[in-house]
């Protein structure tokens, strides 16, 4: 479904110059969910925004569903196929327009008939109801912005989702259920997953392999197994997984205090 190989991206001109995102490469299969993890500044969100058109400065090669993409700019064919979430939900929604403004100028802007139907499905989809259609973002929980801006990407019915820590803003009591929700439409909908998350709990659980990311580069990549099990190959990755595992131990409350 994507393929990414020897992807450079950059900010700045000549001497000024920032390389984020150095020689990265990596392929992700249909009905895959891939995952991308590192430090802040490592190149994980980068490289989302340069796949999606919204970083202009990149060369390297980048195909999706066969079809090379090249660029800034993104065809109505690749805007059908791929989509992203991104990390705060109130952000990205207009707090303007409700919920039935933004769904319906999205499935407008895809050529969808039956805009009404779809709404309702859509919403449906990702466990709201009716009545949360003419709502505003400042109306809803942060749980439920982000379950408005997934309908939003699904409404395109796009076939690879691209998600930008999509939880990592919300309240952890609503993260475990935005969770479960993309994981049954990963199901449902037979879609393909590339998931930026700073949390290796999150990646070990969502995703079927990931690769390790420092200063912009691919250090490793692996199956979520060897994620689980802390047996990484470089020393990087290893460290990564080990800082992982001790946070998560001293962030767990005591049950018997």
């Amino acid at each position: 479904m994507l393929k990414v190989e020897d992807l450079n991206v950059w900010f700045g001109d000549h001497h000024e110059r920032v390389h984020a995102v150095r020689s990265a490469s990596f392929t992700v299969g249909t009905g895959e969910s891939f995952g991308l993890v590192g430090e802040s500044g490592s190149g994980k969100s980068t490289i989302l925004r340069a796949i999606t058109g919204l970083f202009g400065s990149w060369s390297g090669l980048v195909e999706v569903a066969g079809q090379r993409v090249s660029g800034r700019h993104r065809s109505r064919a690749f805007h059908k196929a791929v989509q992203m979430v991104f990390q705060d939900p109130y952000a990205s929604l207009h707090p303007r327009h409700s919920v039935d403004r933004v769904l319906s100028e999205t499935l407008h802007l895809q050529g969808m008939d039956q805009i009404d139907a779809r709404i309702t499905r859509l919403l449906d989809s990702v466990g709201l109801g009716r009545g949360f259609r003419f709502r505003y973002p400042h109306q809803l929980s942060g749980g439920q912005r982000q379950r408005v801006a997934i309908a939003r990407a699904l409404a395109a019915e796009p076939r690879l989702l691209l998600l930008d820590e999509p939880t990592s803003a919300l309240d952890v009591s609503v993260q475990a259920e935005i969770l479960n929700l993309l994981s049954d439409l990963r199901k449902e909908r037979g879609l393909t997953f590339v998931m930026v998350s700073h949390d290796l709990s999150v990646v070990a659980h969502m995703c079927d392999r990931l690769a390790v990311m420092r200063g912009g580069e691919v250090v490793e990549q692996m199956q979520a197994a060897t994620l689980r099990s802390g047996d990484a190959q470089t020393g990087y990755a290893r460290d990564l997984l080990a800082a992982s595992s001790s946070y998560r131990r001293e962030t767990t409350p005591d049950p018997a205090a």
